[in-house]
């Protein structure tokens, strides 16, 4: 089935039934949809593959994440898929497990596939190594959540610092005055972030800053260290914890100490996952907003494909502090 064929069913010219294949916005919407409504009745199928050719395109791109086991990149990869939709691109998934190592191999076979740029979380651990590589491959990129400091390019993350520095307020508020930062991670610019706004925030309202408890990257936390300070004589009354994982877990380890979350200790994670509202007691929580992260990036990157000599951008989404019955 050609395209003249289509064009004549619609009682339209062929170059006006190719601008409604490229989505052009120089066609009308009646005949754009009587255009689609003759390539239904026809069976016609467009050979994106073809035009791809003609533009040096594959209308593909990768999607690099540091770890897809968290659903925290579900909501994220929503938000890229949707964006993707309305470009008519395709998402080729990669999973890092926080790993430069596999990372590096996960970039050059999506190279391989011809992706025509990259959305990447960077793994725990990578440098300016990471974004030489990407340039040397000729693949444009933007950065999402972590970044690589001083880097050229596109990034979309969240104010992670203002979101603590929101919720330590909300704590402080309800009167709660020894706060521990639960979960803090390798460093990299996501994590630096959380805690700089959480010791902003103990500066700030004049609090005793209480020893950071670790975390690991199955979303767990260092129990033992914790367990001492609820041992000391004025023990933590609250938590910020890294994300709603680990906060979800903490639930848990009070539930052995026969504490009452909420009650007798307050407790917020970030990002707003569907589990935090399922929790008992629901949880409060910084939402990060990830489908508008993967959106923005997704369209972002589709603008740098366009426009590669243009100066990189920077987005920073405003989180939302959701309350709930846990603090």
């Amino acid at each position: 089935m050609s395209l003249i064929a289509v064009a004549k069913e619609a009682g339209v010219s062929r170059a006006t039934a190719s601008l409604v294949l490229r989505n052009s916005p120089l066609v009308a919407e009646p005949t754009r949809a009587r255009v689609k409504a003759a390539m239904e009745t026809l069976g016609y199928i467009y050979n994106r593959g073809a035009a791809n050719l003609r533009q040096n395109r594959t209308g593909t791109i990768g999607l690099v994440l540091s770890n897809i086991s968290n659903p925290f990149f579900s909501t994220l990869t929503a938000g890229v898929e949707e964006a993707n939709d309305a470009s008519e691109a395709i998402c080729l998934i990669a999973n890092t497990a926080d790993s430069p190592e596999r990372q590096s191999r996960q970039i050059r076979r999506l190279r391989e596939h011809n992706v025509d740029g990259l959305i990447i979380c960077p793994a725990i651990g990578s440098d300016q190594k990471l974004i030489d590589e990407l340039t040397r491959l000729g693949l444009p990129y933007v950065q999402v959540l972590r970044e690589i400091p001083y880097a050229s390019g596109d990034v979309v993350t969240a104010d992670y610092a203002l979101g603590i520095e929101r919720a330590m307020a909300h704590l402080v508020e309800t009167g709660r005055k020894r706060i521990v930062f639960i979960g803090a991670m390798e460093m990299h610019s996501a994590a630096l972030a959380r805690l700089d706004g959480y010791r902003s925030a103990i500066r700030h309202f004049g609090l005793e800053e209480l020893p950071v408890i670790a975390g690991t990257r199955d979303h767990r936390y260092d129990e033992e260290a914790l367990d001492r300070l609820f041992d000391l004589p004025e023990p933590p009354d609250a938590a910020i914890c890294y994300n709603d994982l680990i906060a979800l877990t903490l639930f848990h380890h009070l539930g052995r100490r026969g504490m009452i979350v909420g009650t007798d200790f307050a407790v917020i994670g970030m990002d707003n996952l569907p589990q935090a509202a399922a929790a008992y007691p629901p949880l409060t929580t910084i939402a990060t907003l990830p489908q508008r992260i993967g959106a923005v990036a997704a369209t972002l990157l589709q603008k740098r494909l366009m426009q590669p000599e243009r100066p990189g951008e920077r987005f920073v989404i405003t989180p939302e502090l959701v309350l709930r019955n846990s603090s």
